[in-house]
């Protein structure tokens, strides 16, 4: 079988992972959680998983509902590691809302005419009118992780965002939009399986790309870049809400349950959306141990 970028992840693997975590992927079985902090040893039991998530579906449907009538607007931004599952989260989200209610936004590398415009331009057009949902798969933060990471921006156009940043995000939320920031965070082993698991399926390796394979070398690069970036822009107005999310399921779950509550939409029923598992959901102190 033809692997994508000649088989680059199953080298880095066999050349270049640290031996604790080859040793991890290789005596893992199936359902185990691979990263020894996570605080569960196994994912959620699909049946569990599912009767929950049957329920919270329900839920969204009502929230759609509401902020179609009521001319509300709701804007989450899902950020996280490579392979932390921001986009199965937000297709769980997705499922059963109206895609002309409910829009993901997933932003390809800027045109040249958008590289010109003030960063923040792009994104802007892409926010809700009333009675929408914006899902951002990846959001303006790329310019405070990946762009700096992969040496895609100037450490002054960097400082320039994270200046700016909180007067942009505080002028959403004054204009009315309900604002959430949701942080996915996985452990290295994990994702290294997740790469892995991508690289062997066809139907998967779409989501691959040349970022994923230089990526992976600059773990600690990248846990530096997150720190930075979570000490400078988890404000009193918009926090951050960090989920782990070596078990799919169980983030999957908490996350969903984190926009039903910041919504106050009508028949919300908060005693069945419950509250998000503290073990696994919090605030950016949430991911620590994860560096």
């Amino acid at each position: 079988m033809n692997l994508p970028f000649d088989g680059a992840i199953s080298r880095f693997f066999n050349d270049q992972a640290p031996k604790a975590i080859r040793k991890a992927i290789e005596d893992a079985d199936k359902d185990d959680i691979l990263d020894k902090s996570y605080p569960y040893r196994e994912e959620m039991k699909r049946k569990d998983y599912e009767a929950r998530l049957d329920a919270l579906q329900i839920e969204l449907v009502k929230m759609q509902s509401d902020i179609k009538a009521s001319g509300k607007r709701l804007v989450v931004v899902f950020e996280g590691r490579d392979a932390a599952g921001k986009g199965g989260t937000i297709g769980t989200v997705r499922t059963n809302l109206n895609p002309r209610v409910a829009r993901v936004v997933a932003l390809a590398k800027p045109s040249d005419h958008e590289a010109a415009q003030w960063y923040f331009q792009r994104y802007i057009n892409w926010l809700p009118a009333r009675g929408e949902i914006a899902l951002f798969d990846r959001s303006w933060y790329n310019r405070a992780i990946i762009e700096h990471v992969f040496g895609f921006c100037t450490p002054e156009q960097r400082a320039h965002f994270f200046a700016q940043l909180p007067e942009f995000e505080r002028m959403l939320v004054e204009e009315g939009f309900i604002f959430r920031k949701i942080w996915l965070e996985v452990g290295q082993a994990e994702q290294l399986k997740r790469f892995l698991d991508r690289e062997k399926d066809p139907l998967k390796q779409w989501k691959l790309s040349p970022v994923d394979i230089e990526g992976l070398g600059k773990w600690d690069a990248y846990c530096q870049a997150v720190d930075e970036t979570m000490a400078q822009t988890s404000f009193d107005f918009a926090p951050w809400t960090a989920i782990l999310s070596d078990d799919k399921r169980r983030a999957r779950i908490a996350a969903i349950q984190t926009i039903l509550g910041a919504v106050d939409y009508k028949g919300r029923d908060l005693a069945l959306i419950g509250t998000p598992d503290p073990a696994i959901c919090g605030g950016p102190a949430m991911r620590k141990g994860k560096a």
